[in-house]
């Protein structure tokens, strides 16, 4: 076999594709293995999409302009890195291309040295490194690549570190409690060996590896410790950073005392930030106080293991644990949802008994009903969470000797907000009127695409045009999804709000939502944000402003 004694700049822009190829293909494997800090069960996805903002980064750039490519790899990977795994995986990129940046061949020695700086910039990332996860594989492919490193072959060099990390991958169960009490390895160490395997396939052709069938592998979550330990830190909160370089040691000095799995990336002025934490708010006024935070994203983990567990069952066929089965209460709520992700928030605030229905389909009595005596309770309130069906709704007291009280929450912001006023030990009545008050306290706002001409107070519309729409009607009026969108928010986000949650729908693009962070951190800096994947159709956005 030929000998391949340099790397181009080339190859490496292949070896990434075929990464992100890889990633793609292996993702829900991945994302069933991950444990660590806290099961949110996506680390394979969070490192693909970190890998695609290298993809679209690289869009236009020469393919053997070193200087270019690097400056791409490094850049793509700080911007788009999602998630503790993302972030981690970012400063390998970082470190890797910082250091091919710098000599015009590389060789086994240029490649084993730039393997040693992408761990030490992995490492260099995270206040608190624990061994047994993608940081100790890292290292110890570098390690491992140091034996080839004379050899004058670059693959033999990715040969070594391939299964020097193997090794450390296989290990990390007897590093970490956590890993072997779930009966897996570290999620972020298999998705990083994927680089090493995608360079191999790249320099002499040799097949990825196939990705393991998700049935078979393991799931962390099934064998996790108790909820208790999963919701220890309920929030991740990520932002990109606009601070001066000086500030930053006092920045996560503050945040070392917010919370844990922090890692802060980047340089001349522009940082990456994660951090998981009980207190979203000061975490993000942190980074207020010495710069500008944008691009806020604020994820609900004990969330996302339920999600997770509720996808797998559904997948496989399989019926609700019984640990997360409706335990019998006094006052039980029925929600009307229009889609999985909406209802699995639902469920995450206390909701018993979901039924399927929107602004496309409302459903009937006979289907509410159904929901009512199905409920574990004697006493029962629906939201219905959209004005079509609160009529409906208000049939369904008279069909069943139950209690019912209707909350008359016309959108699905309100539902969610009138959930904080729920108190499953009361009665009906009384939680329908301590529930109403908060529907009634959030302002909501929709945006949809007009599906006819029209006129309105925000002007005429056109079938096709983005509307932005109240509790009053239509709003605001824009060619695109986004312009709609922060033209709403304008006029029904006042400074002085604390609190603007954001439903994403099926058909809002990642850029869109990114948006509307960015709006949202320059013309309300003061005004939190929480952004949740909802999944609804017709409506990309729903908003709840409090």
């Amino acid at each position: 076999m030929e000998t391949i004694s340099f790397l181009s700049t080339s190859k490496i822009v292949e070896a990434l594709s075929a990464f992100h190829e890889a990633l793609e293909a292996h993702k829900e494997p991945i994302n069933r293995l991950n444990v660590y800090p806290v099961p949110d069960g996506d680390t394979g996805t969070n490192m693909y999409l970190t890998v695609g903002s290298v993809i679209e980064e690289l869009e236009g750039v020469e393919s053997e302009d070193r200087q270019a490519v690097c400056e791409a790899i490094s850049h793509g990977s700080l911007m788009g890195a999602r998630g503790n795994s993302g972030v981690i995986l970012s400063q390998v990129l970082r470190g890797m291309s910082d250091c091919f940046s710098r000599s015009e061949n590389i060789d086994s020695e240029l490649l084993t040295e730039a393997l040693t700086e992408s761990s030490i910039s992995a490492d260099g990332a995270v206040m608190k490194p624990v061994e047994g996860t993608i940081l100790t594989v890292v290292r110890e492919s570098a390690r491992s690549a140091m034996k080839a490193k004379q050899s004058g072959s670059i693959t033999a060099v990715i040969e070594e570190a391939l299964a020097g990390g193997e090794i450390a991958l296989e290990k990390t169960p007897e590093q970490l409690e956590v890993l072997r009490e779930a009966g897996v390895v570290d999620a972020g160490g298999a998705g990083f060996l994927l680089l090493l395997n995608a360079f191999l396939h790249v320099l002499d052709g040799r097949d990825l590896p196939s990705p393991q069938d998700v049935s078979q592998v393991a799931n962390a979550t099934d064998n996790s410790p108790g909820e208790a330990q999963i919701a220890d830190l309920r929030y991740e909160v990520m932002y990109l950073l606009n601070a001066p370089d000086e500030a930053m040691d006092e920045f996560k000095r503050v945040w070392a005392g917010l919370g844990d799995s922090i890692v802060v990336v980047g340089g001349d002025g522009l940082w990456n930030c994660h951090i998981h934490t009980d207190d979203i708010g000061p975490t993000i006024e942190a980074a207020i106080e010495i710069g500008r935070p944008h691009r806020i994203r604020v994820t609900d983990l004990a969330e996302e293991v339920m999600e997770e567990k509720w996808v797998r069952e559904a997948t496989e066929g399989g019926k609700v644990d019984e640990a997360i089965a409706p335990t019998p209460v006094p006052c039980a709520v029925v929600a009307v949802s229009p889609a999985a992700g909406i209802s699995r928030i639902f469920h995450s605030m206390g909701v018993q008994e979901l039924v399927l229905g929107g602004q496309s389909m409302n459903p009937s009595t006979a289907e509410l009903l159904a929901a009512v005596e199905h409920a574990p309770a004697e006493e029962v309130v629906i939201l219905p969470n959209n004005s079509n069906i609160v009529a409906v709704a208000r049939a369904v007291d008279s069909e069943t000797h139950k209690s019912v009280a209707v909350v008359p929450t016309n959108s699905i912001p309100e539902g969610l907000a009138c959930l904080f006023g729920y108190d499953p030990q009361a009665d009906s009545a009384t939680n329908a009127k301590a529930m109403a008050e908060l529907s009634d306290g959030v302002t909501i706002g929709e945006v949809t695409q007009a599906i006819r001409d029209s006129a309105s107070v925000a002007g005429a519309v056109s079938e096709g045009d983005w509307i932005g729409l109240d509790r009053e009607g239509i709003r605001s009026i824009g060619s695109s999804l986004l312009e709609a969108a922060t033209s709403l928010l304008a006029q029904i986000v006042a400074p002085g709000d604390e609190l603007l949650s954001v439903i994403v729908g099926e058909e809002a693009s990642e850029a869109d939502t990114r948006g509307i962070s960015e709006w949202v951190s320059e013309n309300r800096p003061s005004v939190e944000i929480e952004i949740h994947s909802g999944g609804q159709s017709h409506y990309p956005f729903f908003f709840g402003v409090e």
